[in-house]
């Protein structure tokens, strides 16, 4: 049975099944943690959403240069897993193409969302989690109702007709996702454009206590050494005791588990002899996968330092390079949302927060797909003159030309 990835690994919330860490001076548990009962078809999607995690958090990373970045691929998935449900042709293809779906049917793909955030929510219950999905559109566009139904069947979608002209718009879609995130994701849709038809929404809600907490009196200033090589102080929080602990050739690893062991943290540093881009270049989910195989519990010294960061990013760029590109162009086809298409992803932007100290873990992630029509406001053809053209000149009771022209390079010359 593969395990699942959560958020995201590296300084992440994330999902493993691995056994239980205890420290010294307790007993070990007779029982194991709660662990995902997956069908078949829940299965392959789980695995399919391994890949695409690796994969996604690769292309984000390389963009991040040595800002602090997360990722919630989850959150993506569920974002564009909605999205899916509206394409068609070679769009269709190149969704399954990218989320790894195989030869799963659609039932067989949205069964297995459902079943998956069924599970999630009440996996552990010391430890709060949510997932919220939501589609908004804009007032008067025409929305196919097979579409909305799957939506709300297997996603627990709510969907919301709204009038996007209106400025208080933003505002309302916005407040949704604080709502949502508990106010860790903020200000996220920073503007409604007119072509804007439609956004499909998903937020992320992550709080756990760590099953051992660490003592903030033992916490204390210490040096992080940075990629340049200068040193900046950080708050390290400690803690010994008996944890799943792998000393690898490149990189050390080390599990900490959230309430009662069905979450936990996983964080891997790299070794001297490495560095992290290295890390991530050899990490998919093969090698996650033979890492979580093989857990060694042993006691350790454990010192982290605490950090709280919000990052946000586009994700037109990555997900285009993954293979999703013809969704974002004039040649996609979203003709199972709206009669006769016409509309294309515009932006997806995707936002995350993450809080780890003593006690816990705060985490949390949004992401939203715009769609845009082709056509201008009010239903118009689209015309923009980006390229070579002719124009004419003419007398409109007769038709006569009386300049016909051709402009290869629109200069503009000042007369004398």
């Amino acid at each position: 049975m593969k395990r699942l990835l959560l958020i995201c690994f590296v300084a992440a919330a994330s999902l493993a099944f691995l056994p239980s860490c205890e420290k010294n001076d307790l007993q070990p548990e007779p029982r194991q943690p709660a662990a995902l009962v997956l069908t078949e078809k829940s299965a392959k999607v789980l695995e399919a959403g391994q890949r695409y995690s690796f994969e996604l958090f690769k292309e984000v990373y390389a963009l991040s240069g040595q800002e602090n970045m997360m990722i919630s691929s989850l959150s993506t998935s569920y974002a564009l897993g909605m999205t899916y449900n509206g394409s068609a042709g070679t769009t269709r293809d190149a969704f399954r193409d990218v989320l790894h779906y195989g030869e799963l049917d659609d039932q067989g793909v949205n069964e297995s969302y459902k079943d998956l955030m069924g599970q999630l929510l009440h996996l552990d219950e010391q430890v709060e989690f949510s997932i919220a999905n939501s589609i908004w559109y804009k007032l008067g566009f025409p929305v196919l109702d097979d579409f909305i139904s799957i939506n709300r069947d297997y996603f627990d979608a709510a969907v919301e007709e709204l009038d996007f002209s209106d400025p208080g718009a933003k505002d309302i879609i916005n407040g949704w996702i604080e709502d949502k995130t508990n106010d860790k994701i903020q200000d996220m849709l920073d503007y409604i454009p007119s072509s804007a038809v439609m956004y499909l929404v998903n937020a992320i809600y992550f709080n756990a206590k760590w099953k051992y907490q660490f003592d903030a009196e033992e916490t204390s200033s210490g040096d992080f050494h940075l990629r340049d090589g200068s040193v900046s102080q950080a708050d390290f929080m400690k803690v010994n005791g008996a944890f799943n602990f792998l000393a690898g050739e490149n990189f050390s690893a080390v599990e900490l588990p959230y309430g009662d062991s069905a979450f936990s943290m996983v964080l891997m540093l790299p070794n001297g002899n490495s560095n992290l881009d290295q890390l991530v270049d050899g990490l998919d989910e093969v090698s996650w996968e033979s890492l979580l195989a093989i857990p060694m519990v042993q006691n350790v010294q454990i010192e982290i330092p605490k950090f709280k960061y919000g990052f946000k990013s586009l994700l037109n760029d990555p997900l285009i390079d993954l293979g999703l590109g013809v969704a974002f162009g004039d040649g996609a086809d979203f003709t199972r949302i709206t009669p006769g298409g016409g509309i294309y992803i515009s932006r997806v932007i995707h936002q995350t927060f993450i809080d780890v100290q003593e006690e816990g873990t705060e985490a949390a992630a949004a992401t939203i797909v715009e769609l845009r029509e082709f056509s201008s406001p009010g239903g118009g053809s689209f015309f923009k003159a980006n390229r070579p053209f002719l124009y004419v000149i003419k007398e409109n009771s007769t038709s006569a030309i009386l300049f016909m022209g051709k402009v290869e390079n629109p200069v503009y010359e000042e007369a004398d």
